[in-house]
């Protein structure tokens, strides 16, 4: 009984290790991967399909509305509960500042929207 009570305690401590490490955010730029062609961090991931990007410092996805950039921790209701691991993204590896769709119409035309999810290169470089 002594053991089941030790399990127990074990699994609930490590259940909430993991809650609580799943909601931090990363402040700190210097943990995020650096791309060495570029010399830029890898902090944004593109969807072709969304046309919206996720930020891997702040942990919040930047997408439009009614033509306006929002930034949330989650996609909003329109977007019919797309699964995000379930389709492509591509690593940005040639930006690492505030405003990544800046740079929307060039990877509109280097990873434009493919329903199989299929591309060649999955980092992108506007080299």
């Amino acid at each position: 009984m002594k053991s089941l009570k030790k399990l127990l305690l074990v699994l609930v401590l490590f259940t909430c290790y993991l809650s609580s490490a799943q909601e931090s955010k990363n402040d700190d730029v210097s943990s995020l991967p650096i791309d060495t062609k570029t010399n830029c961090y890898v902090r944004y991931y593109y969807f072709p399909n969304l046309e919206a990007y996720f930020d891997n410092l702040e942990l919040v996805y930047h997408y439009k509305v009614n033509g306006q950039w929002q930034k949330a921790e989650n996609l909003p209701a329109n977007y019919g509960g797309y699964s995000l691991y379930n389709k492509v993204r591509v690593a940005i590896t040639d930006f690492d500042g505030e405003e990544p769709y800046q740079l929307l119409k060039t990877h509109k035309k280097m990873y434009p929207y493919n329903s199989k999810g299929r591309f060649t290169n999955q980092t992108a470089s506007t080299e």
